[in-house]
């Protein structure tokens, strides 16, 4: 069902997306769908910068997201439509960790238009597989507001199970909040042991 590229190319396929980085032309399209998206997912994100639209501080992502990707810390992707090549949201694998963790932790924005409709749900199971294939993570991890009930939802389908609550665990909006912890494992890791 999903396709995987080779290590040196972060590019994930899933029957409807294109998961990729962020190129400097995408600056129009995630402006705008960021833009049109503020009252939908302000509520659940750390708060916007005052630049957070301009141009200057998306330069900054795209650099920061090359030189994560070169360094193996992090993968953040945009979901990108197959047939249409429309900016739908991002992905992002992040804090990786190396031996004798081998995890990583997920975070995951929809712009509204385009919310239920099962594009993340697609975007988590293709970036999943390929964290557990490709990178060879044994855990992922991801958190939630407790009444983000779309996101919780989100990650039980895709196999995360709840693992707690982390008390003031991030700012959202301002605001210190505490979240809900999931965990997705790879089954298959279960008694393995490095020669």
């Amino acid at each position: 069902m999903f396709v995987r590229r080779q290590r040196s190319e972060p590019e994930i396929e899933t029957p409807r997306l294109l998961l990729r980085p962020p190129r400097l032309a995408d600056f129009e399209p995630w402006m705008t769908l960021r833009n049109e998206s503020r009252d939908f997912l302000v509520p659940w994100e750390p708060a916007w910068a005052r630049d957070h639209l301009s141009i200057r501080a998306f330069r900054n992502r795209v650099a920061w997201a090359e030189r994560a990707i070169r360094h193996g810390e992090a993968f953040p992707l945009f979901l990108v439509g197959r047939e249409s090549g429309e900016i739908i949201g991002g992905i992002t694998l992040s804090n990786i960790r190396r031996q004798p963790a081998q995890a990583g932790t997920l975070g995951y924005w929809t712009g509204q238009r385009h919310a239920r409709r099962g594009y993340m749900t697609e975007a988590l199971a293709g970036l999943r597989d390929h964290a557990f294939g490709v990178l060879d993570l044994s855990r992922l991890e991801a958190a939630c507001l407790p009444d983000n009930a779309a996101s919780r939802r989100l990650l039980e389908r895709c196999e995360f199970k709840y693992e707690g609550v982390a008390q003031s665990y991030l700012q959202i909006n301002g605001r210190w909040r505490n979240h809900v912890l999931y965990a997705a494992l790879r089954a298959d890791r279960r008694g393995r042991v490095e020669r």
